[in-house]
């Protein structure tokens, strides 16, 4: 039996078959989500989609020379590659595990379904938008595994844009639940767990 000998190329495939990974699994559970009775106009979409396309991009964009982008602050080692693909890994398993706890109230645009519940089991107890804290550790993790600095830009995009949209989530929950998404709001952090 040959050992499974890591490189800085294939653990980028590996980081890369996660987010697949995580892909495929938006792609099936798209299937059966609830109607939208309250939808973000498309001028308000593109203020988040193309940020996160930019951070994506600037992740695992493959140009040639990026320039002083493509300086590494840290080692470039095995430990480091590791380290990212088990974060990357946790970050997708996170993102996952709140995607099925939402169930038919997940939307990938920010909306208020027919029937909308306030989910607050699994990481909701804890965690406002866990998916979102998936999609960032999964981010960070991913930059170790890649090395450059234009992976850490990407992520600090994304988390400003996160913000931004997670606000405007939370505007149209508070609009639908009032004071019981006050009080949710009170016991929960917004991508971190509020221990109370």
């Amino acid at each position: 039996m040959i050992p499974f000998h890591l490189t800085a190329d294939n653990a980028s495939e590996w980081a890369a078959r996660l987010w697949s990974a995580l892909l495929f699994v938006w792609l099936v559970l798209w299937v059966g989500m609830k109607r939208a009775k309250k939808l973000e106009t498309p001028w308000e979409m593109l203020q988040h989609a193309l940020p996160v396309v930019l951070g994506f991009w600037l992740l695992f964009g493959s140009l040639e020379n990026w320039g002083w982008l493509d300086y590494r602050p840290l080692p470039n080692v095995p430990a480091t590659w590791l380290i990212g693909l088990a974060l990357t890994a946790f970050g997708v398993a996170l993102s996952v595990w709140a995607r099925l706890t939402l169930g038919a109230n997940w939307s990938g645009v920010v909306t208020l379904k027919k029937d909308h519940e306030l989910i607050r089991r699994g990481l909701y107890r804890t965690i406002r938008h866990p998916i979102y804290t998936g999609i960032l550790v999964a981010m960070i993790g991913t930059a170790l595994v890649k090395g450059h600095l234009r992976g850490w830009l990407g992520f600090a995009v994304i988390l400003a844009t996160f913000f931004f949209k997670a606000r405007r989530e939370e505007s149209f929950l508070r609009q639908e639940f009032g004071p019981r998404f006050e009080e949710h709001m009170r016991n929960t952090g917004m991508f971190l767990p509020k221990w109370t």
